[in-house]
């Protein structure tokens, strides 16, 4: 469910806050195979199920930063910030992939609103970010995203 906000006061409201956990979506060979073609990366740990299923995973894993790249869509579900002219993503503070996300699992985020600062037209936030495997022991991602927001 999501908390929605209006402007950048509402905002700074709530540093931190938890954010609470997004939907679980699931992570689909055919969602690997096009991040391998968008991004050139074909290693057969990710794209050739055969060879990986023999492999150290048993299975085909998604790259690491496919799971990053779904921080964004997930983060959406999250917190909607409204009444702004502009949302940029302005970088990651730290990243760790702790757990492999096998082909067919489910992963979800879970949010905490770490902190609201100031920056010149606007506010930056930064949003400590674990991704969850379903069922899984460890995380699949643990992390920590800057977005700055302008009136």
């Amino acid at each position: 469910m999501s908390i929605t906000v209006n402007g950048l006061d509402e905002l700074k409201k709530l540093a931190g806050s938890d954010l609470g956990a997004s939907e679980w979506i699931e992570v689909t060979q055919e969602r690997i195979n096009t991040f391998a073609d968008a991004t050139g990366d074909h290693q057969w740990i990710h794209v050739d199920p055969e060879k990986a299923a023999e492999g150290p995973f048993g299975a085909p894993i998604a790259h690491g930063y496919l799971t990053l790249s779904l921080f964004i869509p997930l983060f959406t579900e999250l917190l909607d910030v409204q009444g702004v002219t502009t949302k940029v993503n302005y970088g990651l503070n730290k990243v760790r992939f702790p757990s492999p996300v096998k082909v067919g699992s489910r992963i979800r985020l879970v949010g905490r609103l770490a902190e609201v600062e100031e920056v010149p037209g606007g506010v930056q936030i930064t949003v400590d970010g674990t991704i969850e495997i379903d069922g899984g022991g460890k995380p699949a991602a643990v992390l920590q995203s800057l977005s700055r927001f302008y009136a």
